[in-house]
């Protein structure tokens, strides 16, 4: 198999090569405080809605966007800028010219190897449904880096 990530930049894509490039971990579906002061983000264990959990894919991915206001298309941004991405995440160490980790599923050829490796966010995060916004503070957490 080709590994398309190591011989082309981000830019240079299909949209089917990004999209592949997500491990499905999920954890950039978790909702994210950021502190007004000092800019630092911290990861909640809420999770939007629309995510499956057993599967950590959206339920609606095509409108992702339009459900979540603050649902980012990736591929619309410089990817390098958003520092808040996991530091696991395929398309944060493809920008920093970092290799992709052996449990990611292009790499595994197992798309189960991300939730294996403990990676996914399967059965760790609660619905938004469930917690109101005002509450999220109470449900940082710190295994996510």
């Amino acid at each position: 198999m080709e590994r398309f990530w190591e011989q082309k930049s981000l830019a240079e894509m299909s949209d089917a090569e990004w999209e592949s490039l997500c491990d499905g971990c999920a954890r950039c579906c978790l909702h994210k405080l950021e502190d007004a002061d000092t800019g630092e983000v911290y990861y909640t264990g809420v999770r939007c809605r629309y995510l499956v959990e057993e599967s950590c894919r959206c339920s609606d991915y095509p409108r992702r966007s339009e459900l979540m206001s603050n649902c980012i298309d990736l591929k619309r941004h410089d990817v390098a800028a958003l520092h808040w991405l996991p530091a696991t995440c395929a398309y944060r160490l493809l920008s920093e010219g970092k290799p992709l980790y052996d449990w990611h599923p292009l790499v595994s050829g197992r798309p189960e190897s991300v939730h294996e490796a403990g990676i996914s966010i399967r059965g760790r995060a609660v619905s938004d449904e469930f917690v109101h916004p005002d509450g999220y503070e109470e449900h940082i957490i710190h295994w996510v880096e």
